[in-house]
């Protein structure tokens, strides 16, 4: 059990929030949407007790994961999880919710500092940069900052906000330059996936954080990002495919399944063309891409072809 496994809490638990999303805006069925927000919560907990297992039979090996150069910072995504399944649970037991997402908040929080704080102290090849490293900091500062704003602690979450959007203006120009200098391994390219969200979800924060109109084109810009960067990848495709079907797979839905929620949000709070055209397009899109993800991931797991106890790229 490696903690990538907790990317497939990401895009099931982000799909769950869009049907949402949607069902207030164009009416389609509620149902759906609390059904991916419940298969969510029980697959993050599936995956808690899982990894719980993993560190009491071998906390050397799940130690060093945490402190493996490249894939360490995947440890983050408990947290990050643990939000959106917090989310997930929150309409229906709200005091749970809150405890879980305070979990998850220390636990941002608290890895974000550890891991931060050893990069800061230990060389990294160019090899070892990849965008996993958002994810303790961008990736956990947005989703705190979501996870904050929905639960009512608004100014929690601005501080969480600065964290992830700050956090994100400073390293995406090093993840640029390590790419333009040299190709990403092949068993690593799943990982621009992680490339790909962290506009999209800091624009669905700061709606999740203000109703305030006079920051809706920040919002915006923030989306345009998103979806520059979802052409890139869709212009890369080719190459991406290269490296084989995995676990890594779930990398792409965490961008994938907030870019729709963004685009449905937006136009709730009143944007006009072109969101109003992108976001029944990338709803659906959304939906196909992961659940093509799924069904592949099951149909591998049937035929015992994922390596979900082995090392998966990042």
């Amino acid at each position: 059990m490696r903690p990538l496994m907790f990317a497939m809490v990401l895009g099931i638990g982000g799909l769950g929030n869009g049907w949402r999303a949607a069902a207030r805006l164009w009416a389609v069925p509620a149902a759906i949407g609390e059904a991916f927000a419940g298969a969510a919560v029980l697959l993050w907990l599936g995956l808690v007790l899982a990894y719980a297992k993993h560190w009491l039979a071998d906390p050397r090996a799940a130690l060093a994961d945490m402190e493996h150069p490249a894939q360490g910072m995947l440890a983050s995504l408990l947290p990050v999880a643990t939000l959106i399944a917090s989310l997930a649970l929150r309409p229906h037991l709200p005091m749970t919710a809150w405890i879980m997402a305070l979990a998850g908040l220390a636990g941002v929080v608290a890895f974000a500092a550890w891991a931060i704080g050893g990069l800061w102290q230990d060389g990294r090849t160019a090899a070892d940069t990849t965008p996993v490293f958002y994810m303790p900091t961008v990736g956990g500062g947005l989703v705190a900052a979501l996870a904050a704003g929905s639960f009512g602690a608004v100014d929690t979450g601005w501080l969480f906000f600065g964290l992830g959007l700050f956090s994100f203006l400073a390293m995406e120009s090093v993840v640029i330059a390590r790419m333009i200098q040299a190709p990403l391994p092949v068993d690593r390219r799943a990982t621009l996936g992680v490339h790909m969200a962290p506009p999209a979800v800091a624009s669905v924060a700061l709606m999740a954080l203000t109703d305030d109109a006079g920051l809706l084109p920040f919002a915006l810009m923030l989306f345009g990002y998103g979806c520059f960067q979802a052409l890139v990848l869709l212009r890369l495709a080719p190459w991406l495919r290269q490296q084989a079907f995995g676990p890594t797979a779930w990398a792409y839905t965490f961008g994938i399944s907030a870019l729709p929620l963004a685009a449905i949000r937006l136009v709730e709070r009143g944007a006009g063309a072109p969101v109003t055209l992108l976001a029944p397009a990338l709803f659906v899109a959304a939906n196909l891409i992961i659940g093509w993800i799924a069904l592949r991931t099951l149909w591998s797991l049937v035929a015992d072809q994922v390596p979900v106890a082995g090392r998966g790229g990042g």
